[in-house]
């Protein structure tokens, strides 16, 4: 391989000859030989865009070249467009900080930036009036920002319509209600279903709650929190002109201490994704247990048939995306737990665990969007509703004498029960036999549609 020496600090380092990143970057290549996760693109994409917006408010503070902040802002900009992440190599198992993986952006956009008659340093222009300190955080909360507004909130509001439409075309199916997995009083197939489509309205409530903390952001905190060769005129010119460029309103973080140190805003998101995630798993549990079967289950639904499901048993079909969604979950629960230990290890004005956070927080997200798509269109969408099934199940209930409890009492009600279930005669038989109700009386109390929800209070 042909290489080209260049020079940082340390001394001179054999780089790739065609590569653009440097010498530090480098170095953590040659020293970080620890598995393959590289840095996310997310991730990258906002740490390119926080050297773009700082290299406008270093000009319109006046302290860099108008020449090289335009030159550091069309090279950012050639990175955005044209996604060449191969040239940011580095592992998140890295440097705590994140110090080389932004040394990386530096290196790659002075490369790109610097022209016969410019010399653009990573250091002293590029890096100008930040710290990797600061850099990191902060573009770890527009990069968790962006993700959840463009791509998880879309993808939860498709779903949410699914299920809408779902809801309205099964609002006169009535079926069994279930509770601790045994019969419980009736529902409508839409009432069940508008718990699943109100947990993720919830969700997403929650997740745009949390953005308010992640969208305070610690530049302008540099080193230590005490903002350090930054002005305050550069943190106001980097916030007006973040702002501008994507139209969301980023803060500065008042304490730039607690910005640095502490990881609280991101373990508040991951929560809300922990929260989605458990939702989701609730749901996909729900729906392969009411398509379980198709025959010795309870086979109250059927779910599309996208692939075949075992490689021995010929016609079986499994519910895969009800599996996908629910390894999703446990992935997203594991992340959240490895986010939170993260961020309890701050010490003092630092805290170094913020690639594994990075990492972790944007893997969750994209799992989750992609999850959420996947099933609202190879699941949901195509999801039918076996009727007859549900209306022999909800015939042969016993707990439909819930019915009779405010005219002949809770003690006679579960006697009914109990005798239908030991003797395997229905319900108003054993009513009947026992003599506690008129053959009128049961066909004018037990009724399954004055048992979910208009009359409710009757029967509770």
């Amino acid at each position: 391989m042909k290489t080209r020496t260049e020079y940082d600090s340390m001394g001179p380092i054999e780089v790739p000859k065609e590569a653009w990143w440097g010498a530090q970057t480098e170095r953590s290549r040659q020293n970080f030989k620890i598995g393959g996760e590289k840095m996310p693109p997310e991730l990258l994409r906002a740490l390119v865009l926080v050297k773009k917006m700082a290299a406008v408010a270093n000009q319109r503070t006046g302290k860099l070249a108008a020449e090289k902040a335009l030159a550091i802002q069309y090279a950012a900009d050639l990175l955005l467009k044209g996604e060449n992440w191969d040239e940011f190599p580095l592992v998140v198992w890295q440097t705590g900080s994140g110090t080389q993986s932004n040394m990386n952006a530096n290196e790659v956009i002075a490369h790109l930036a610097s022209q016969k008659d410019l010399t653009v340093h990573p250091n002293d222009d590029v890096n100008m009036s930040q710290s990797s300190n600061d850099v990191f955080p902060t573009a770890l909360h527009i990069a968790g920002t962006f993700a959840i507004e463009r791509t998880l909130l879309p993808a939860i509001h498709e779903m949410v319509s699914v299920l809408k439409e779902l809801e309205e075309k099964n609002q006169h199916v009535i079926k069994i209600g279930r509770t601790h997995l045994q019969d419980a009083t009736p529902v409508t197939f839409a009432q069940e279903v508008s718990g699943w489509r109100s947990s993720l309205e919830h969700n997403a409530t929650m997740l745009a709650n949390s953005l308010t903390e992640l969208r305070q952001l610690a530049i302008g905190g540099t080193a230590v929190g005490t903002g350090l060769n930054a002005s305050k005129a550069y943190e106001r010119a980097f916030i007006e002109a973040l702002n501008e460029e994507t139209g969301i309103q980023f803060s500065g973080e008042t304490n730039k201490f607690h910005a640095l140190a502490n990881r609280d805003a991101v373990v508040y998101v991951s929560g809300a994704l922990k929260a989605l995630a458990a939702n989701c798993m609730k749901m996909a549990n729900d729906i392969r247990w009411l398509a379980s079967g198709p025959r010795s289950g309870l086979g109250e639904i059927t779910l599309p048939a996208n692939e075949p499901g075992s490689s021995i048993m010929p016609g079986k079909v499994n519910p895969t995306q009800c599996e996908a969604l629910a390894m999703v979950a446990v992935q997203v629960m594991g992340n959240d737990t490895a986010i939170g230990i993260a961020a309890s290890q701050g010490n003092f004005e630092l805290n170094v665990y913020l690639p594994l956070i990075a990492f972790d927080l944007l893997q969750s997200i994209r799992l989750l969007t992609d999850a959420l798509h996947s099933f609202s269109d190879k699941c949901l969408k195509g999801l039918v509703v076996n009727e007859d099934r549900m209306a022999d199940l909800l015939e042969q209930s016993l707990m439909l004498v819930t019915a009779l409890n405010t005219h002949i009492g809770y003690d006679k009600g579960a006697e009914i029960a109990k005798k239908a279930f030991n003797e395997g005669t229905t319900l108003k038989d054993s009513a009947l036999s026992l003599g506690y109700v008129t053959e009128e009386e049961y066909e004018n109390w037990v009724r399954p549609e004055k048992m979910i929800g208009e009359n409710v209070d009757d029967y509770l």
